[in-house]
């Protein structure tokens, strides 16, 4: 018989591993030794390192930055989106592209809703490689291409991974959406064909974000969908969030486009109220 199938051994061995530190755990309180200038550490709000398969999701407040890490190189951040007080509005992929003129997302780049508001803001991209055309792995091809997608298996899919993410927060499958995918990138080609960009890249890249709005954030660390590697890639992402103003009417980021002037409109009329 197992030392822990006594209810007291088991209490026990419960609280040992209490001092136990691993890299992929949130930290709590939140600690950052390399916070950006001017920030000060009272401002943290989040600090943890998605492991390899793994996910997160976090309501975060409008103004709020949010850094993204892929510390080794091989991190995929596949995210959705929600408008933290109203969860039926969320991230629209399609209307991100299509508002914008552009399937390419980078620095100064707007996350839409699908009611033309702006849910988040790309500030800085030390990457380049995004992708919005592909949204993430299910369990059937996790299945095929691994031979195992479960949730519980040793290869999850970014699909359930999201789905989890998303009902810490009382949402269900039916609310799960096309997701944008960070670090890994896709190149449509002269043809219509996809040609995908999942590196390895050199460690350390980072995407900074703003949250234009209350939000809540759920990423999937899983290989992207389009990986031709045989083997399960993925490494972990790290994700430090502060607190911050909203954008003024003087931001370099709003009045990029007029496209993003209304959306920035749109936004501001929400919360007029």
């Amino acid at each position: 018989m197992s030392g822990t199938a006594d209810p007291k051994a088991a209490r026990e061995h419960a609280r040992a591993q209490g001092g136990t530190r691993v890299e992929t755990m949130p930290i709590l309180p939140p600690v950052a030794s390399d916070l950006p200038d001017g920030i000060a550490a009272a401002d943290l709000v989040w600090e943890e390192t998605v492991a390899p398969g793994g996910y997160t999701s976090r309501r975060l407040a409008r103004g709020t930055r949010l850094r993204l890490i892929d510390k080794a190189g091989d991190a995929c951040a596949s995210l959705n989106i929600f408008n933290a007080e109203m969860p039926t509005e969320r991230l629209n992929v399609a209307d991100t592209v299509k508002v914008q003129w552009n399937a390419y997302l980078g620095e100064g780049k707007l996350l839409l809703s699908d009611m033309g508001r702006v849910l988040m803001s790309i500030l800085a991209d030390g990457a380049g490689t995004h992708d919005t055309f592909c949204g993430v792995s299910n369990a059937g091809g996790n299945l095929r291409k691994y031979g195992e997608g479960r949730n519980s298996g040793a290869y999850p899919n970014g699909r359930d991974r999201l789905i989890l993410g998303a009902a810490k927060h009382g949402l269900t499958r039916r609310d799960v959406h096309p997701a944008v995918n960070l670090f890994k990138g896709t190149r449509i080609e002269a043809d219509g064909g996809i040609t995908p960009l999942v590196g390895p890249f050199e460690p350390g890249r980072e995407v900074l974000l703003r949250a234009e709005m209350d939000v809540i954030v759920v990423i999937a660390n899983c290989p992207h969908v389009l990986d031709p590697r045989p083997e399960y890639a993925s490494t972990p992402l790290r994700l430090t969030a502060w607190r911050g103003p909203i954008a003024t009417d003087e931001d370099p980021v709003r009045n990029a486009t007029p496209e993003g002037q209304r959306a920035f409109l749109n936004t501001e009329d929400y919360y007029r109220r």
